[in-house]
């Protein structure tokens, strides 16, 4: 397909089965599927919760380009440091100013400049800055320097997730939720060519309760004690989209929905 550009986006990592699973698999899966940039949320890569320094390291040591995160960001200080560095790893934009990091990033693959923004959602989580109002601000800006924008936004609520993709429908190539582990099957084009998915899905352990064990899981419900999450270290699944994007306008021309099956 002459003037397109794609990109592969791997919905949020949990725990080592998930590392793992890139680890032997990120590199034919690029190859097969032709990918220009890797995206991936990178969130729940130190046992479900957060990120270390040298699973970031990792992760771009083996073909990520660009690392989302949210909430969990914030669980170890020392991401801090290489939050603020010019590594691209990102951290939802719409924190108040102050805190340490970046929410958006350019990259610069095959002579195209591409644009990755990270936004957070309100609905049923912490009550941080507007993602709307702080989205259409940077999408301006960004704007000025490329029409491949693509949005991980990291929300609870799929109505938030929906009514944010409509809002900027035409603006951006591509929105796409995180942060529930389940990869729903609601994935389509916009009609001003902006592409959607309520939520990627995960890449961690397949037989698990969004990626954690699940008898303690189980045991939670039944007893109602907090009860500490393990990561279940059963084999992995890798999930999220591929976008072929038109490099002229900005628009994707088709989003296909990756499910697959790790070999660790």
């Amino acid at each position: 397909m002459p003037g397109k550009f794609t990109v592969l986006i791997l919905g949020d990592i949990y725990g080592n089965p998930g590392i793992r699973a890139l680890f032997v698999g990120l590199k034919s899966l690029k190859q097969s599927r032709k990918a220009d940039l890797v995206v991936v949320n990178g969130e729940n890569a130190a046992d479900g919760l957060g990120i270390k320094v040298a699973q970031a390291e990792q992760l771009f040591s083996i073909g990520v380009d660009v690392i989302t995160s949210g909430n969990h960001i914030w669980h170890h200080r020392e991401i801090n440091d290489m939050l603020n560095s010019k590594r691209p790893i990102l951290r939802p934009a719409n924190y108040p100013p102050g805190v340490p990091g970046k929410g958006y990033t350019f990259v610069d693959v095959k002579s195209q400049t591409v644009g990755v923004l990270n936004l957070q959602g309100r609905s049923q989580m912490q009550n941080i800055d507007c993602p709307f109002r702080t989205g259409k601000e940077i999408i301006r800006k960004m704007r000025e320097k490329t029409n491949i924008i693509i949005i991980d936004f990291h929300a609870e609520s799929t109505e938030e997730k929906e009514s944010l993709s409509m809002y900027l429908d035409g603006q951006i190539s591509a929105l796409v939720g995180t942060h529930t582990h389940v990869q729903t099957s609601d994935e389509k084009i916009l009609p001003g060519g902006t592409a959607y998915i309520s939520d990627l899905g995960m890449t961690g352990p397949g037989e698990s309760v969004i990626g954690s064990s699940k008898d303690i899981s189980i045991s939670r419900s039944l007893s109602q004690m907090p009860l500490k999450l393990e990561v279940s270290e059963t084999s992995a699944i890798i999930e999220g989209v591929l976008l072929d994007i038109d490099i002229d306008s900005g628009r994707t021309l088709k989003i296909e929905r990756i499910h697959q099956q790790s070999l660790v």
